[in-house]
């Protein structure tokens, strides 16, 4: 498999005064009664702050910017709650008439920098406007989850709910900062909205540094596809440890065999994705498989979409 890049579709200099800076994991609605795509994304306002909000690309010509969304779609928590510092898209699903948007939430923390749990927000207007399910995360922290529950990406099949999420497995003190690491784990529900999370990895850390996120599955042939990013704990803002894209495997969605060297995509030689490759977001749009996706700093010059060739 290769992903053919298609160039950078959109970012913070087309967008409204409020869009300071990124366009950050681009996380995908499609629309086919609309014609449109609608993609969600984080921006940062103001240093320190994550919002989310929502571009409309045209179905059949994703360099085309249909609509911008001139607002944030939801507040952020009261303060003591798990989202009160920042708000991220992760995943969308559609169930029965109502969009739900799973989110990473963020605080900030004295001991560390953040604290990063996923909630979810419901729509009954085709995805323009949520409202929180709760205040409370529906990842939350437990005996074997410690650090961070976020990330999520949700996959519906008949009645059962699969999610594979990022989990914090520690904080490194590195050149005097705590850089935060993670591996991959799965829960499961009936709803969507009760989960159980067994504590175990399904993508576990090649050492102790690394750092594995923003899982993206699909199902092709009988088989679970999965795509992700992994960086370093060292010089990973558009260094040598930077994000790329990893890939694996699995038969029944809990059992995975990591191999990376077939992403099939890589940064570029130069331009927006030429340091770093992150957060990819896998979409069906008829026969074509799209990867969305941010580059460097992190998704600072917005997102990106390459299409997948067999």
């Amino acid at each position: 498999m290769h992903w053919n890049k298609k160039g950078l579709v959109f970012g913070p200099s087309k967008g409204t005064d409020w869009l300071q800076s990124h366009a950050q994991v681009p996380t995908a609605l499609v629309k086919a009664d609309e014609g449109i795509l609608r993609v969600y994304f984080a921006t940062r306002p103001e240093p320190g702050r994550s919002m989310t909000s929502f571009v409309d690309l045209d179905l059949n010509d994703l360099s085309r910017v249909k609509y911008v969304h001139n607002d944030f779609i939801l507040p952020v928590g009261r303060p003591g709650t798990f989202d009160q510092h920042g708000i991220m898209p992760s995943s969308v699903v559609e169930h029965e008439g109502q969009v739900y948007l799973y989110y990473s939430g963020w605080s900030r923390s004295a001991g560390v920098p953040y604290n990063n749990f996923t909630g979810l927000a419901i729509s009954s207007d085709g995805g323009k406007t949520f409202v929180k399910h709760t205040e409370a995360p529906v990842l939350e922290r437990n005996s074997r989850e410690l650090f961070s529950a976020t990330s999520p990406n949700v996959l519906r099949e008949g009645g059962h709910w699969h999610m594979w999420y990022c989990s914090g497995t520690n904080w490194h003190e590195v050149n005097g900062k705590f850089e935060h690491t993670y591996d991959i784990k799965y829960a499961s529900s009936a709803d969507g909205k009760k989960w159980i999370q067994n504590g175990l990895p399904v993508i576990r850390q090649k050492n102790e540094f690394e750092a594995i996120t923003k899982p993206a599955v699909i199902r092709m042939n009988g088989t679970y596809h999965m795509w992700y990013c992994y960086r370093g704990s060292e010089d990973f803002r558009n260094g040598k440890q930077s994000y790329r894209i990893g890939y694996a495997q699995s038969k029944d969605a809990t059992n995975w065999e990591r191999m990376d060297d077939q992403s099939g995509i890589d940064v570029s030689a130069s331009g927006w994705d030429s340091m770093m490759i992150a957060y990819p977001e896998i979409v069906r749009i008829n026969d074509r498989m799209i990867m969305l996706y941010n580059g460097n700093h992190f998704g600072m010059e917005g997102f990106g979409y390459a299409e997948l060739i067999y």
